[in-house]
């Protein structure tokens, strides 16, 4: 598994008995967002490489740590637009549809990416 792989398959986490293939939220995202998220995450990718490169080459703390943040934040910001666009159709839909057991399930879900990507 690649860090690529291993970024997206973290990205895509869902709890226990929720199954989302990535097909499917592919289709979700209109094809410039998604490749938008897919440049953010693979310059994130690349540069997690030079860091780790860095780290090994034993370079000075601080510019790793440079790096280190522009890394987080190239995620934080693929993060952020997979959210808004959860936002704007998945979750959308679920509170305009009557199933209040998926509206709680939907609002849970957020509730819990939002606690991880605050911690």
């Amino acid at each position: 598994m690649t860090q690529f792989d291993y970024l997206l398959q973290s990205l895509y986490t869902y709890p226990p008995g929720i199954e989302i293939k990535l097909n499917q939220i592919s289709n979700m995202l209109t094809r410039d967002k998604k490749k938008k998220i897919q440049i953010g995450l693979k310059k994130a990718s690349t540069l997690l490489s030079k860091v780790m490169g860095m780290v090994e080459k034993d370079y000075y703390c601080i510019e790793v740590m440079q790096q280190n943040l522009a890394v987080i934040g190239l995620l934080r910001s693929a993060h952020e637009a997979l959210m808004a666009n959860h936002l704007n159709t998945c979750f959308r839909s679920a509170m305009a549809s009557r199933n209040e057991r998926k509206k709680k399930q939907m609002t849970e879900e957020i509730l819990k990416v939002t606690n991880l990507y605050n911690k």
